[in-house]
């Protein structure tokens, strides 16, 4: 397909569409003249994979870069391929200092002593590495501190922890095996495309796209469960 075809069917201006074209996040066409190039159904493919990134998960330019990097790698096996295009999407704010809103240290007195991470930051890692050890999820804990979504996640219980709201291993571990569930329906999906690359593409749009949709439907979960329980009045 021509360019204007293009932005037609993706509904992607040709302008945007040549800005992501200079920047890289699109790949270029098939030459056919000087000012003419052919564009296939991995063009349009790709290109609503980057208005995913950009308009729905508001991911900047330069990171789209690196996870599209990631995706096209096709010196990495499967596991490594999706691992790293998504570790490279943004993560939430991993305090990996440790401090949190109850002083400059995290402990609450304010005094800033800056000798590294707080109890809750300890406490939550310790009870972050119980629940893998209860889960079986080795390699989980094999990649540790190196995975951005292990760090997310032990932020997370600390911050509770913080607020007086402490989540400990026993706790998470049914939700944990409901995500699982929910992971083995996110990779039986992805295996649907046949290539590599589709499939890496797959996994970026749906972490993106489908956790919107999983937020939403856990709220509605609990405002029905609500009401089954303590009625509407």
């Amino acid at each position: 397909m021509r360019l204007a075809e293009l932005s037609e069917r993706s509904g992607v201006a040709i302008a945007t569409i040549k800005y992501y074209l200079r920047e890289g996040l699109l790949p270029p066409g098939r030459r056919v003249s000087a000012t003419t190039a052919d564009y296939d159904e991995g063009h349009l493919r790709r290109l609503r994979l980057v208005r995913a990134m950009i308009q729905v998960g508001q991911v900047p330019v330069a990171r789209v870069r690196q996870v599209l990097a990631h995706v096209d790698d096709e010196s990495l096996g499967r596991t490594m391929r999706l691992g790293a295009a998504l570790w490279a999407l943004p993560h939430e704010p991993e305090q990996a200092d440790g401090k949190g809103a109850g002083g400059a240290d995290g402990d609450g007195d304010g005094d800033g002593d800056g000798d590294g991470e707080d109890e809750a930051m300890t406490a939550a890692r310790a009870e972050v590495d119980q629940l893998l050890r209860t889960l079986g999820w080795s390699t989980a804990r094999e990649l540790g501190e190196l995975s951005p979504v292990h760090r997310s996640l032990v932020a997370a219980v600390a911050t509770l922890t913080r607020l007086g709201y402490p989540w400990d291993a026993a706790l998470m571990a049914p939700y944990a095996r409901l995500m699982h569930q929910v992971a083995v329906r996110d990779l039986d999906f992805v295996e649907t495309f046949p290539s590599e690359a589709e499939k890496a593409e797959t996994a970026v749009a749906a972490t993106i796209l489908f956790q919107p949709v999983l937020k939403a439907l856990h709220r509605l979960a609990q405002e029905e469960e609500s009401a089954r329980r303590y009625g509407l009045e």
